[in-house]
């Protein structure tokens, strides 16, 4: 069976490739470094994480890109003997406007060295390259519209526009007029163009409804690339918005992709909620599933024996195999899973000196520019992450610990740091989502030898621990029992919407600027 959703943890937005008998989803990492991830499978079972395509300045660089900006929804597709990936790296989240610039690179095999961006237009977000069969090539985007609502094409929009499509030509760019394809149903919040052509027919899928419980996956289609297009006779593909009791909620933002066989499935992200102190909560962001459909006598698709909820988990031929345990010591090169915030330059965060993790203190946890946190997906719901430090501050300003971390404004760490009355103490820090506000939590001072420490946390659902103990020691709880729900796009008490997800990893900081640096020896990552 493929078990959904098949990409566990933050991997939302996906976009669908297959060349020959090989699949490949593209899926956004917004304000994580390198960006951009790419999965590979050659059954739609089972996925392995090949390429971060987009990892070097003149491609990324988002220092001072607010939280849940960056990478959206990439669109990946193969052409001309080579893979195109579009994306957008957008600059500003609130307000009225966006600054939504759209860029594609390419290259030759999906795990190789990729192009240097090509800018093409900043009109919108959530752009995709589509290849017509006539050679010609065309670029869509929804188009952002900053004067507010009232002021679109479709009411139910407000902002949000409608789709626009422009060709592209290879040596001069976009040429010919622009033209507004479709602008969505009453749903509304109409983004995630993606096109692909069948039995003469133009079809385009969209997303719709926002990210959250209702967000759905509305398709539409034309005899003509520009249109006008007609909205499928159940509006909606597929969406949960009206099964509450579905396991996999906020289903939409997919694309279309066929088997060598003819078999026709759709990508979607999800989120699985769990019951917080304050309501629903998704602590593993937005992830990605897969449906399978079929094609009626009316040229529509639809799910794969009716009705517009996506299924748990489907028939496949080939055993899924994943909830695996992982434990690294750092030697030369940085396991695959961890990534960083930002910037383009790694090499002032950390380096691998053959023994452990190097990590450079920078700015702090709640900075847009320059952290040195080291850190990987939660994909699991309960699981424990443990890792050993090496580290002497010398002062209040200098600290090295685990932490779990949603965004600058939704954290918990474990710091060892330096307190004047106590010497080398372990801290714990919570900011709850109230940025600006009361700002951080403190939750103790805990003394500690000198001397390695080793770190966990354990999350449960809800709720998680730290513990800690000198390295070969039996693990102690340090501090009280803290809210887990705060790691997500709902938690913490001022909520603020973000599209990303939790991640547990390694954090250094030396607020004096002097670039203190602390040793982590290993890490793993067990699921519960």
């Amino acid at each position: 069976m493929i078990e959904n959703p098949i990409l566990r943890g933050f991997n939302p937005d996906p976009s669908i490739c297959r060349v020959g008998r090989d699949y490949y989803i593209a899926t956004s990492t917004f304000e994580w470094y390198p960006g951009v991830q790419i999965h590979h499978s050659t059954d739609l079972v089972n996925w392995r994480l090949v390429s971060r395509p987009l990892n070097r300045a003149s491609q990324l660089d988002m220092r001072g890109n607010p939280d849940s900006c960056g990478v959206w929804a990439p669109c990946l597709s193969h052409a001309d003997g080579r893979f195109w990936l579009v994306y957008t790296d957008v600059k500003r989240f609130d307000g009225a406007f966006k600054d939504a610039h759209n860029y594609f690179v390419t290259c030759e095999t999906i795990d190789g060295t990729w192009s240097d961006p090509t800018y093409v237009t900043s009109s919108g977000f959530d752009p995709s390259l589509f290849h017509d069969d006539d050679g010609r090539k065309w670029f869509l985007n929804m188009r952002w519209n900053h004067r507010g609502p009232g002021t679109g094409t479709n009411p139910a929009n407000s902002l949000f526009d409608g789709i626009e499509i422009q060709e592209w030509h290879p040596a001069h760019g976009l040429i010919g007029a622009v033209a507004t394809i479709y602008t969505g149903t009453d749903l509304g919040l109409t983004e995630a163009p993606h096109l692909f052509k069948r039995g003469g027919w133009y079809y385009l899928t969209t997303a719709e409804g926002g990210t959250g419980y209702d967000h759905a996956v509305t398709m539409a289609r034309s005899r003509h690339i520009c249109g006008p297009f007609e909205t499928h006779p159940q509006k909606h593909l597929l969406t949960a918005r009206f099964a509450p009791e579905s396991p996999l909620q906020r289903t939409g933002h997919g694309q279309y992709v066929e088997t060598p066989e003819g078999e026709a499935y759709h990508t979607y992200l999800c989120g699985r909620p769990l019951q917080g102190p304050r309501g629903l909560f998704c602590a593993l962001g937005r992830e990605t599933g897969i449906a399978a459909c079929e094609w009626r006598q009316d040229d529509w698709l639809y799910l794969k024996g009716g009705g517009l909820v996506p299924p748990l988990s489907l028939p496949a031929t080939a055993l899924q195999t994943r909830d695996q345990p992982s434990h690294h010591r750092f030697t030369s090169t940085l396991p695959a899973e961890f990534q960083w915030l930002r910037t383009p330059h790694p090499e002032r965060l950390f380096s691998l000196t053959g023994k452990s993790l190097r990590l450079t203190g920078r700015e702090s946890l709640g900075s847009w520019f320059e952290q040195s946190l080291i850190a990987r997906r939660q994909e699991h719901h309960s699981y424990t992450a443990a890792t050993v430090v090496e580290a002497l501050a010398s002062n209040f300003q200098r600290a090295a610990g685990l932490a779990t971390y949603y965004n600058r404004t939704k954290f918990h760490a474990a710091l060892i740091t330096h307190d004047p009355h106590q010497g080398r103490v372990l801290q714990l820090v919570s900011c709850l989502g109230d940025w600006p506000g009361e700002g951080l939590t403190f939750h103790g001072l805990y003394p500690i030898p000198e001397g390695p420490v080793r770190l966990e946390v354990r999350v449960t659902g809800a709720t998680q621990q730290f513990l800690a103990g000198p390295g070969g020691e039996a693990l102690q709880a340090v501090g009280p029992v803290l809210d887990a729900s705060v790691i997500s796009e709902e938690g913490g008490r001022g909520e603020h919407a973000s599209f990303t997800g939790a991640f547990v990893g390694m954090i250094a900081h030396d607020l004096t600027g002097q670039g203190w640096t602390a040793d982590f020896t290993e890490f793993s990552y067990t699921p519960l």
